[in-house]
């Protein structure tokens, strides 16, 4: 079977400017990374200039594999085609090779029929300006309960249904696969894997949210070994990128030993 292919998203060392970002995926022999457009002071929300970071990526010899996220995706209208559009040319510009695409997550847009409706409508509009730039765009379904997008089914039967696969693969989030409770995966449709791990004991599946997600220990309750493990066997070939959001993470004063400790473990468990 194939070993683990790891990436690093910025959410892993959210204080850490670019380029010590990229200098720290490549201190774990890490490639492949994920820069964000949600961390206030750092690139991209400071007014970083792509041309910036893709000389940096070079010059540290990593490779954007995705901008993180375009939030909403699937609340199409004017203010989500120019933030598509923003976000598409700063990935080309950057040389990031995809966008991860977000559902709304606010209790609304879930209802059957008007869900599915939604989906069909963002994916049509996005299809021809992800393909003009060569990017790919990553739909992102989210396990919550409140979830406009929990199911990567529906997500996948829409993306075949509109003879998109060229253009859209899935993230397979081990955290969101989880809550949502879908068995199905999609190995062949998957472009990326996010990576955290809850070990709070006293949290229940359906109370889990971003600050329970840590790195992946032996405590792990979402058995992100199992799931690497599954989509490895069944062909998966890409990365799969750490993403923690809680706060004990972020505040590590050596997020590398950390994070080579979860790899080596991971890798062992798989």
């Amino acid at each position: 079977m194939a070993s683990v292919r790891y990436a690093l998203n910025h959410m892993a060392a959210p204080a850490l400017k670019i380029d010590s970002f990229f200098a720290l995926a490549k201190s774990l022999g890490i490639d492949s990374v994920e820069i964000r457009n949600d961390l206030s002071g750092n690139a991209i929300l400071d007014g970083t200039k792509p041309a910036e970071i893709k000389a940096a990526a070079e010059r540290h010899g990593v490779t954007i594999i995705s901008i993180n996220a375009l939030q909403r995706f699937n609340e199409w209208n004017e203010t989500r085609a120019t933030e598509a559009k923003e976000l598409i040319d700063y990935a080309a510009a950057c040389g990031a090779k995809a966008l991860v695409l977000v559902p709304k997550n606010d209790g609304t847009g879930r209802e059957d029929g008007a869900r599915q409706a939604n989906l069909r409508q963002s994916l049509t509009a996005l299809k021809p300006m992800l393909d003009a730039a060569g990017i790919t765009g990553l739909v992102e379904p989210l396990g919550f309960e409140i979830c406009s997008l929990s199911s990567k089914t529906e997500a996948a039967d829409a993306i075949r249904e509109l003879g998109a696969e060229g253009t859209f693969k899935l993230v397979h989030d081990t955290f969101h696969h989880h809550l949502a409770g879908e068995a199905a995966i999609f190995p062949d449709m998957t472009g990326l894997i996010h990576i955290s791990g809850v070990d709070d004991k006293d949290v229940s599946v359906s109370d889990m949210r971003d600050p329970h997600r840590v790195l992946v220990t032996s405590a792990d309750r979402l058995d992100n070994a199992g799931q690497v493990r599954a989509l490895l066997q069944a062909g998966y070939k890409g990365p799969a990128s750490f993403e923690p959001f809680s706060a004990e993470v972020h505040a590590l004063k050596d997020p590398a030993a950390a994070l080579r400790q979860s790899m080596d473990y991971l890798s062992s468990a798989v």
